[in-house]
């Protein structure tokens, strides 16, 4: 059951180095890059499971799904096209919406295989585990939204448009 917690570690490390450093140098860092890249490391840990636990993993999808073997190596290529977006600051915001759209869509496969108590990454404990997935991947999918997809210059911008509509005049 370590596994969630390694991939919050491999999520957040990059960007608690940077902030830190950033903090105790007094320097301007790009802390919204190292978030990324956090995300692209820890696309690149699930991407590898696909390879390395690639029967457990088909045994997470109903019996119906066709070609579930291929199907599991497929979505390991992509999250790891993923990571690799995250990885070039040109494609952070592309590889963020196709991230957020992974997240949301492999998800009934977690509840699938909790419901089915597949032995794989926690799943045995039936649908116990969506206590602790459920919240896991809303902090994957928060975080890639956070430091991926939204843009603050724009939001600060609008906030700052917003004020000065509201601001007395001088």
């Amino acid at each position: 059951m370590t596994t969630p917690i390694i991939m919050l570690v491999l999520m957040t490390a990059p960007y608690l180095i940077v902030r830190t450093f950033s903090r105790v140098t007094g320097r301007d860092a790009d802390v919204r890059g190292a978030a990324a890249i956090g995300a692209g490391i820890l696309f690149v840990f699930t991407s590898v499971g696909h390879f390395i636990q690639t029967e457990p993993l088909a045994q997470m999808l109903p019996p119906w799904v066709p070609e579930r073997t291929l199907l599991v190596y497929l979505t390991g290529i992509l999250e790891l096209a993923i990571a690799v977006g995250f990885l070039v600051r040109r494609t952070r915001r592309f590889a963020g919406w196709v991230a957020a759209a992974v997240l949301v869509l492999f998800f009934p496969a977690n509840i699938y295989a909790a419901i089915h108590h597949v032995s794989m990454g926690g799943h045995e404990w039936g649908p116990v585990y969506l206590i602790i997935r459920a919240p896991l991947q809303a902090i994957i999918l928060l975080w890639v939204y956070w430091f991926a997809i939204r843009q603050p210059d724009a939001a600060l911008a609008n906030l700052k448009a917003v004020l000065a509509r509201h601001s007395p005049t001088s």
